[in-house]
């Protein structure tokens, strides 16, 4: 008798599925990618599931069926601004720096003054207030400073064998950080560079010659 097989229906089965995977997928990345940038630009007290949803240009419902509760949307925000940082990290210099302090230290300024680090900021901030985000944002905030050191020190062909380098290098982070906030209110291009040209001077001075 003719009809279709088993393997034939769940072949069928699975091809109505993919799409509709996908479909989801690509639903789930336009809320994630509208939360981050509704906290970049609204911070946490404006950024809530229907001003998420509008943006990403679904309806509540979809949203709320992707993610329940504000809590569930953000928390899965700050693991894709996590992941998104990092990824920006690993794609700086996919060549190496050459040696060119300079160039790592700029770069290192823009990713601090960037969309993604300004939406971690509001994280930090909602987290300090909701104790349902605070762990996760304090984990990922966590592994993201180590990588973000240990890509540092390889840019820079920092010894941190040599004492004082380790400190130098975390100080160099923490001046880029602090760059990030004082751009929250104003965005001072000019200071910024002359601020890179010292630091980068620094470096120069207190890591001395690159390593082969």
């Amino acid at each position: 008798m003719g009809g279709v097989s088993t393997v034939d229906r769940a072949e069928r089965d699975r091809a109505e599925r993919v799409p509709k995977q996908d479909r989801s997928r690509a639903t789930r990345q336009r809320l994630l990618e509208a939360a981050v940038a509704c906290l970049a630009e609204h911070g946490w007290a404006g950024s809530t599931v229907s001003v998420v949803a509008e943006r990403a240009g679904v309806s509540r419902g979809a949203a709320q069926h992707h993610f329940p509760t504000r809590e569930d949307l953000f928390t899965a925000a700050v693991e894709y601004v996590a992941e998104e940082r990092s990824t920006a990290l690993r794609a700086l210099f996919p060549e190496g720096a050459a040696g060119d302090r300079h160039a790592v230290v700029a770069a290192l300024v823009d990713l601090y003054t960037g969309p993604l680090f300004r939406a971690a900021l509001h994280l930090w901030v909602a987290a300090s207030n909701e104790d349902q985000l605070r762990p996760r944002v304090t984990e990922l905030e966590s592994r993201v400073g180590r990588e973000t050191h240990r890509i540092a020190v390889d840019l820079l062909a920092a010894d941190e064998s040599v004492p004082g380098v380790r400190e130098t290098v975390q100080g160099l982070l923490d001046m880029a950080r602090g760059l990030g906030l004082a751009n929250l209110l104003t965005d001072d291009a000019a200071r910024r560079e002359r601020v890179v040209e010292q630091w980068a001077g620094l470096l120069e001075q207190t890591l001395g010659c690159v390593r082969d």
